[in-house]
């Protein structure tokens, strides 16, 4: 059949390969050689999310590779966007829209219309691009699932796409990965597969050559790049699998001698975390230190608390209580040693009561959950979910800040005084609340997703607390938060080490 629009498809032996990292770097790359290029995911399983300037929601990894093509993110660079609410069922997004939460035996019912979608949306992408980087999901040989799959395979063929296949060597036994994914395709999938790219390598690629001869020989297949592991990437992560694997905490929390001039941000872990990614721009702040919490004690000398976004409010504030958090978070917020900020999710937390009487995120129907009480606010969750990027300012200083909100909920003044004083705290441009807090801001939250990315609101917080420590304000901007930066440093590295000239002569650039 005759090639469509030149594209080039990365699958995984594995979830978490890197995948959506490489196909970053690969976009970079195709626009620094003059290509216009788009990003496409069919499916994606994330809770870390994007909002489109037309209020359609996908997957951060695409909003990040459309970044890196210096396009605007579009729902049609994901079409289906699945945010699991439990160990069974996701909210389904289509082209940026929730149609509903489904079960897995739903969902899979609903996957030929899904794909009806996905290949309408690619071909629309296509048609307006001379070049596409495609992104798989899980592994192309997860032979259970092959009889409706939507992503993988499916995609290749429709794209007629030039696919690698990436291996993880940092998990250990790439090339059995490599050798048992092939083993498991037919015959006419296999021929798909154009070549082997190894990711995360440490150390010296030349101890791995002497294994390409017989990778050849066992598969046909030649590697056509070995990746180094790099870190601190400065992008925002895919989801929470690489956050989660990251050990009890980023740095160790009963050393003092890290935290020395430092403002030390605790980062509450929640079971259903979403969109953490709103502590980036706090994390390359030369005077911050960050560190996960899933413990009371991974409170201690924490000077800010952060309650993140979550996919399900009332389960994770069960998980607060039972673990101890709950009453942790209380006692410091008693005491006034340390500031508690909660965003989205976290902010429904800091609040009276969350009401969810449809089960739109806990299921059926249920009691309302009880909340921190550290604000007099109340949260009725509501079907429609919310979903705008925004421009606002701080009240208090008039800073601007701006970002997304993604949300079902619906918060308001309680009218009672058991948390006491409340004020409006960050405002949108029609003067609409996205923030309320405290006097003094020792506790305040916001819907706002991204409120730390701009940089003098970022600084002037960070100054705020240096000096609740008796630290000097720095006074000044310190760090710029830009992703683009970063994905010029991620092209050069993948540029320097795969054989890019033959890939794009197999792309046929």
């Amino acid at each position: 059949m005759p090639r469509r629009v030149p594209a080039l498809m990365l699958q995984g032996c594995s979830s978490n390969a890197g995948k959506s990292v490489l196909a970053a770097a690969f976009c970079r790359m195709l626009l620094q050689d003059g290509h216009a290029v788009a990003p496409f995911k069919a499916q994606n399983m994330s809770l870390n999310s994007y909002v489109t300037l037309r209020g359609e929601e996908l997957g951060r990894a695409q909003a990040t590779q459309a970044m890196a093509c210096r396009l605007e993110p579009d729902a049609r660079m994901n079409p289906v966007l699945l945010k699991p609410s439990s160990s069974s069922g996701s909210q389904v997004i289509l082209m940026g829209k929730p149609v509903g939460h489904m079960k897995v035996a739903d969902y899979i019912q609903f996957k030929p219309t899904a794909f009806e979608t996905v290949t309408r949306a690619y071909d629309e992408l296509a048609a307006e691009h001379e070049v596409m980087v495609i992104e798989g999901a899980g592994s192309p040989a997860e032979i259970n699932l092959k009889s409706h799959d939507i992503v993988n395979m499916a995609v290749a063929r429709h794209a007629r796409a030039t696919v690698l296949l990436v291996g993880d060597i940092d998990r250990g036994g790439v090339f059995a990965h490599f050798v048992g994914t092939l083993a498991l395709l037919p015959p006419d999938e296999r021929e798909m597969i154009a070549g082997l790219l190894i990711n995360r390598f440490r150390g010296d690629a030349s101890l791995l050559a002497p294994a390409f001869p017989e990778m050849h020989t066992r598969t046909g297949k030649d590697v056509l790049g070995v990746v180094p592991y790099v870190q601190e990437l400065g992008l925002p992560e895919e989801d929470s699998v690489t956050f989660k694997e990251g050990g009890r905490s980023t740095f160790c929390v009963f050393n003092p001698l890290l935290k020395q001039g430092k403002v030390v941000v605790a980062l509450v872990d929640l079971p259903h975390i979403s969109n953490f990614t709103d502590m980036d721009a706090l994390r390359l702040e030369p005077d911050v230190l960050v560190q996960t919490a899933r413990h009371p004690e991974d409170l201690a000398g924490a000077d800010v608390i952060l309650l993140p976004g979550t996919k399900s409010t009332a389960a994770d504030l069960a998980w607060l209580r039972q673990s101890g958090l709950a009453e942790a978070i209380r006692a410091r917020a008693a005491d006034e040693s340390a500031v508690i900020v909660g965003i989205c999710g976290g902010l429904q937390m800091l609040g009276e009561l969350v009401d969810d009487p449809d089960g739109v995120e806990s299921g059926p129907a249920q009691a309302p959950a009880q909340g921190l009480a550290l604000l007099p606010l109340r949260t009725a969750m509501g079907r429609e979910k919310i979903l705008r990027r925004v421009l606002a300012r701080h009240v208090d200083t008039n800073l601007p800040v701006d970002g997304y909100e993604i949300h079902h909920g619906v918060t308001t003044f309680s009218g009672t005084t058991a948390a006491g004083e409340v004020l409006e705290d960050i405002v949108d441009q029609d003067g609409r609340a996205l923030g309320w807090g405290q006097p003094g801001n020792l506790v305040w939250g916001t819907y706002l997703h991204g409120v730390f990315d701009a940089d003098r609101f970022r600084r002037w917080f960070l100054d705020r607390i240096r000096q609740r420590k008796g630290l000097t304000p720095l006074g000044k901007v310190m760090q710029h938060y830009s992703i683009d930066p970063a994905l010029d440093r991620l092209a050069d590295v993948v540029r320097a080490h795969v054989d890019w000239p033959r890939i794009k002569q197999l792309m046929g650039l």
